[in-house]
Formats: structure tokens, sequence, C-alpha cells
């Protein structure tokens, strides 16, 4: 993870020099990686509000070529097409952030190595930082219960968000919701302090997005039954306009 920890060295070296402190910086780093990451995130939700729009389409796709897996595959991938939806987008976030964080993990290990030469940060790691004496050491347990508890409401709200229709990965998604942050507390308590404060961060940054980016749903949501209503409007108005001219022809 060399290759990733080098930039975020020199990021993580930049900012310390602006702010001269080391927790600070790495609270800095979050914000940054979470406001790059924002529209990517925007856009998954986005994805997913879709795909609930295409569950009638994509139910009846699933009983008509039942048999025939290649011509389901087919019309499947035309009604994402059509709705702009991506199957894979929803990993993306994710898949960029685990490079992020293990390179962030390889930075701490060893800052000397990853670090520009002669920055000031290199043994700022052992800095202090509220309660936390050496950033370099585990906190036992503040940071950990913050990084798992946030972890949780975190990942609740992109489980209920994200909710695809027919119940999909269901029981899988119950197993993390749970598992996950368990983990995280777990870990929080193993690595040094520096890191959870940055999955912390990271986490209670999501929650906000989460309640932002709930409103652009709302929204999204009332455009869509607007758009329904619209479509129903007009098919009655061209039932009534049929009915009228066949009526006339007799």
């Amino acid at each position: 993870m060399g290759i990733i920890a080098t930039p975020i060295g020199y990021l993580l070296s930049f900012i310390y020099k602006l702010v001269g402190n080391y927790g600070v910086s790495l609270i800095l780093l979050t914000v940054i990686v979470k406001v790059a990451l924002y529209p990517m995130y925007v856009k998954q939700i986005k994805s997913t509000a879709s795909l609930g729009e295409m569950s009638e389409r994509t139910k009846e796709i699933q009983q008509r070529y039942a048999d025939d897996r290649v011509k389901m595959n087919e019309e499947m991938q035309k009604v994402y097409a059509e709705a702009g939806f991506n199957p894979m987008s929803g990993c993306l976030p994710m898949l960029i952030q685990f490079p992020i964080i293990m390179g962030l993990f390889t930075l701490l290990r060893n800052p000397i190595k990853y670090m520009p030469a002669g920055s000031e940060m290199i043994f700022a790691n052992h800095e202090s930082f509220l309660w936390i004496k050496d950033l370099a050491q585990p906190d036992m347990w503040i940071l950990p219960l913050a990084a798992g508890i946030s972890t949780f409401f975190a990942f609740s709200m992109n489980e209920a968000m994200m909710q695809q229709p027919g119940g999909q990965n269901k029981a899988m998604n119950m197993i993390m919701k749970y598992f996950f942050p368990v983990s995280i507390l777990w870990l929080a308590r193993s690595y040094p302090a520096g890191l959870a404060i940055y999955w912390a961060g990271g986490q209670f940054m999501q929650i906000f997005f989460n309640l932002r980016v709930n409103k652009i749903k709302e929204k999204m949501k009332e455009e869509s039954d607007r758009k329904k209503l619209i479509e129903k409007a007009e098919k009655e108005i061209a039932r009534k306009r049929r009915a009228r001219m066949k009526g006339n022809y007799n």
C-alpha cells in the first residue's frame, strides 16, 4: 500500500504545516476525502432510487425469461441503460475508501518512509490530542466506542436509504449491520488512535451526508410521484379519446 501511503503522507504533511496539530490534521484529511467522495455517494443514492422505480419492469423480465438467463440479462441491461443505472456504482465509494484506509494505516506504522524528507510531521504521530496522550498508541475506550457507534448508525442509515426492492441481500445486511461495527470497535482498540480518529470522523461525516442526501431522495420521490400522476392523466385522456372516436365511428 506504499503507492497510496506516499500521496497521503504528502497531503497530511501539507495540512500539518498549516494547522500544526496532528489530530486536527487527521480530521481535516477526513473532511477532504469525504467531500471528494460526496458526488459519487449522491450518484450512488440516485442510482439506487432509480432501481426502485424499475422494480416492476425487472420483475416482469425475470418472470418472462426465467428459463433463459442470457436473454434475461440482456433485457435487464437495457432497462438499466434506459434509467441510467449502473449495478456497480454502489461499490465504488467503498472500493475507493478501502485503499485509503489501508494507505493511512501503512503511513502511521512507518511515517519516516512515506513522509516528505525533513517533514515536521515525521514524529508528530506521537503528539497528544484532547484526552489522548499519544496518537501512535491505541485509545482503549472512547475512540473505539465512537468509531463503533458511528459506524452502526451510518450503516443503518445507508441500508435504509439504499434498500433495494425485493429485499435482496437482507440477511447479509443484517449481519454486516451488527458485525461490522463490533469489528471496527475491536480494531480501533488494537491500532493507533490516529487511525480511529480518521475512521470515526469519516463515519460522523457520513451520518451528516446521509441526512443531507435524504432530502435529495425526498425531492426525487416527489418528482417521481408527479411524473406518475401526469402519465396516469395522459393515459386516461388517451383512453377517453379512443372511446370517443370509437363512439363516433359507430
